[in-house]
């Protein structure tokens, strides 16, 4: 490997490496560098699709995905090159170089990091000769003594790369000072002599009221604070693999049902920026509340179907429907919506199921082996009422399933829907398949990523999304004033 590299650990998770790993890819990019992102192994069921060098496509975690968008270049495969997607009853799915690997998958959890080791170091590799810096994330914390022999995302990746290191740590939760100090006593010996400053992130107030902490912490360390970021209030990044937070007074204009296996939930981040309130909500109350209400994608339908009925919001969203108010169902959400969820080779639950849906669109959907990951350009074609507006208008996204739905015919095996004639709305442009439907006020799509389409979201709302590229340059200026002058181009060295 060839290129230089900057590595970001944090004392915990969400302590905000994505963001500033996000922000390092702007800052350099602006500064002349071809810099590239890289994270050995994501944990999130936030995915998007990308296009794979020899043809075809596969799946990165979301935070990679918006770091090379930051970096100025085309996502790809090796820029996350291990992908874990949770899903239910403590299984999780594994995704190398893009694909599912069943194999690995099925492995227990502390036999894969051999496994997985050797893949992302060749991606790392791959990336490094390419590029002539690597901006690199770490995952949770370095300091998990537990994990440590098997800890190849922070430990193995920094030794191997050889990077500068900074350690970044949320001042709000309180305790910085004793975190940093703490994950620099317990973390490898080897990444602890490539530390080269600490951050810390989300102050509120003046950086002087710190001292004379920093001082006294480098005194202990020998690492010096080299960054007091600001909290930032609505920063645009979506979150890499948390629900949204939806602190607001006033009533929210969207409201998207985070079941327990919701997944995708990075693509309502747009509608925020255009100043559209989104909520993210599990309660009846503010359900029922909704101007909109959404039923986003999930990674393991049939347990998020269990938990509405068992929650009560099954009837709520059918009474949000009665009442004609809109309804969007997206990928899982669509399947939830149909008349039934087949699954008869266990490819969720590991046990075949047959399931009736929420009767809302006369769908049924089938799970099939194999994962369908298409990079989507579609149109919609004429819709009615709240969803007239979207008529026309073509639309880019992503589609990563298993479920193959159709319109249902004939015996709906003594379950009875409270839907009739069904239209086909939105058909990709390649080929016409048919990825929408639209019923009443219930509309389900197979598109992620729908709100990312200006046009959507001004057609819908009146609204037009802040460019994401200007997020990207409003965080790489928060790095000019909260980083010592000078650390930054002296970590990377000069731009080839």
């Amino acid at each position: 490997m060839t290129a230089r590299a900057i590595m970001v650990l944090g004392c915990t998770s969400g302590a905000g490496k994505s963001w500033l790993a996000t922000a390092l890819c702007r800052w350099y990019r602006r500064r002349g560098h071809d810099v590239a992102p890289f994270k050995a192994q994501n944990m999130s069921n936030h995915a998007r699709v990308v296009a794979l060098a020899g043809g075809g496509t596969g799946e990165i975690g979301s935070a990679q995905y918006f770091q090379a968008l930051a970096a100025g270049i085309e996502p790809a495969v090796e820029m996350n090159p291990v992908l874990i997607k949770p899903e239910a009853g403590g299984r999780s799915q594994v995704v190398a170089l893009g694909q599912v690997d069943a194999a690995l998958g099925a492995l227990p959890w502390r036999a894969r990091g051999e496994r997985l080791w050797p893949i992302a170091r060749q991606a790392l590799d791959a990336l490094g000769a390419r590029h002539d810096l690597l901006v690199i994330e770490g995952a949770g914390s370095p300091a998990e003594i537990n994990l440590a022999a098997d800890d190849y995302v922070n430990t193995r990746t920094a030794l191997h790369s050889a990077a500068g290191c900074l350690l970044i740590a949320d001042i709000d939760r309180g305790g910085a000072f004793a975190h940093l100090y703490g994950t620099h006593a317990l973390m490898d010996a080897g990444v602890r002599s490539q530390l080269r400053g600490f951050v810390m992130n989300r102050f509120r107030g003046d950086p002087a009221w710190l001292a004379p902490g920093p001082a006294q912490l480098e005194e202990l360390t020998g690492v010096p604070v080299i960054g007091v970021v600001p909290h930032l209030h609505g920063h645009g990044l979506p979150e890499e693999d948390a629900v949204p937070q939806s602190a607001q007074q006033q009533r929210p204009q969207v409201v998207v049902i985070a079941c327990p296996h919701a997944s995708n939930l990075d693509e309502f981040e747009s509608l925020r920026r255009a100043g559209v309130r989104v909520a993210f909500a599990t309660d009846r109350a503010t359900v029922a509340d909704a101007q909109w209400l959404v039923l986003p994608g999930s990674k393991h339908t049939l347990a998020d179907l269990a938990w509405l009925r068992s929650t009560g919001l099954d009837e709520a969203v059918r009474a949000h429907a009665r009442n004609g108010l809109p309804l969007l169902g997206i990928c899982g959400g669509l399947q939830l919506l149909g008349e039934r969820i087949e699954d008869p080779q266990g490819l969720e639950g590991g046990q075949p199921a047959n399931e009736p849906g929420l009767s809302l669109l006369p769908l049924r959907t089938r799970f099939e082996a194999d994962k369908l990951l298409v990079k989507t350009h579609a149109r919609f074609g004429t819709l009615h009422g709240a969803w007239a507006a979207l008529s026309g208008i073509e639309a880019q996204g992503y589609e990563i399933r298993l479920g193959r739905s159709a319109r249902a015919r004939g015996d709906t095996e003594g379950h009875d829907s409270e839907a009739g004639d069904i239209d086909s709305t939105l058909r990709r442009a390649c080929d016409a398949a048919a990825i929408g439907w639209q019923q009443q006020s219930v509309l389900g799509v197979y598109l992620h990523g729908l709100f990312e389409n200006p046009a959507v979201v001004a057609a819908l709302f009146g609204v037009t999304p802040q460019p994401i590229d200007t997020v990207f340059d409003r965080l790489a200026d928060t790095l000019d004033e909260a980083f010592a002058p000078g650390v930054l181009d002296a970590l990377a060295g000069p731009a080839r």
